[in-house]
């Protein structure tokens, strides 16, 4: 396979070639769960915004770095194509070398490392246990003989470990402790999550099913997941709604109904496609909701907290 871009499709030079590389709508995963878990903990704690930065900055290596192995691995698998859609391109249309992919990736792994010591010292050691599995699943997630994108599993792993555990590791790293309503609030965010995944995985029905992977769109068939995708959606909400209610959390987070038209634009973008270029505007609305949902979780309690 060449690995010159093809002129007539890629039209990315310098800067916009590395950006899209990171995948920039995923990258939502990477900072909304540090956001929100460091300001649910401002009621706790006098907030360290050198931990925060360091937390976010990590989270978002962690996430361009996987995106940079699954270009890398589906390359190598000869997935991509000069004609593939929605991935980031940087090999098979703009000619970056596959090796560059993968030490960059790396590079961005080294780094994470290098501040997940610096939160260790500054919180506790536990942290590179959990980190460690974070970055190994990460890295397996496009990796190894069967790799985690190719199962079932894809959804589920990716909303726990990017969705809660980051939440619950942002929130621990400021005030040392664990709460009922952090762990009970990071539960819509991994669920939201996980459906960024979903949505790629309905997008890419057809090609994955051609080239053998088994995700949880091509068990449950292209209906059944827009479904799934649209109860994921519903569930988030009438979850948030479901807090509230039980007054787990302040009335001002109900501002997250904001975002509802995101995710109806979404569910409305797969209803009848079959293409992949048709679903691209759907799979960056579902992105959309976690990152317009999340930053006003996170504005709702900024707002509990300063009145």
């Amino acid at each position: 396979m060449s690995l010159q871009p093809s002129p007539a499709i890629s039209a990315d030079k310098g800067w916009k070639v590395w950006w899209k590389l990171t995948r920039p709508h995923t990258l939502t995963a990477g900072f909304v769960p540090v956001i929100l878990g460091t300001v649910m903990a401002l009621n706790n704690t006098n907030v360290s915004i050198v931990l925060f930065l360091a937390m976010l900055i990590a989270s978002l290596l962690i996430q361009a770095a996987t995106n940079m192995f699954n270009e890398y691995y589906d390359f190598k698998r000869g997935l991509d194509n000069e004609h593939s859609v929605g991935i980031g391109g940087a090999i098979v249309r703009n000619g970056v070398k596959p090796k560059t992919v993968l030490n960059l990736a790396l590079i961005f792994f080294a780094i994470s490392i290098l501040l997940g010591v610096y939160i260790c010292i500054n919180s506790s050691w536990w942290i590179a246990v959990i980190g460690t599995v974070c970055m190994l699943t990460a890295y397996l997630y496009n990796a190894g003989p069967i790799p985690i994108a190719y199962t079932p599993f894809g959804e589920l792993l990716a909303g726990f470990f990017m969705g809660v555990i980051i939440i619950l590791i942002s929130f621990f790293i400021q005030t040392k402790d664990i709460t009922l309503p952090i762990i009970l609030v990071s539960i819509p965010v991994m669920i939201l999550i996980g459906a960024i995944n979903l949505a790629n995985n309905i997008r890419d029905l057809k090609g994955d099913k051609e080239n053998g992977r088994k995700t949880l769109a091509i068990l449950i068939g292209r209906k059944g997941a827009i479904i799934l995708l649209a109860s994921m959606f519903a569930i988030s909400y009438l979850w948030i709604i479901a807090l509230i209610v039980a007054s787990t959390v302040t009335p001002w987070l109900l501002l997250t109904l904001i975002s509802i038209p995101k995710p109806i634009h979404a569910v409305k973008g797969f209803i009848g496609k079959t293409e992949s270029i048709q679903m691209v505007s759907a799979m960056k609305a579902t992105a959309q909701t976690n990152t317009i949902f999340g930053l006003l979780l996170s504005i709702g309690f900024l707002i509990d907290y300063f009145i």
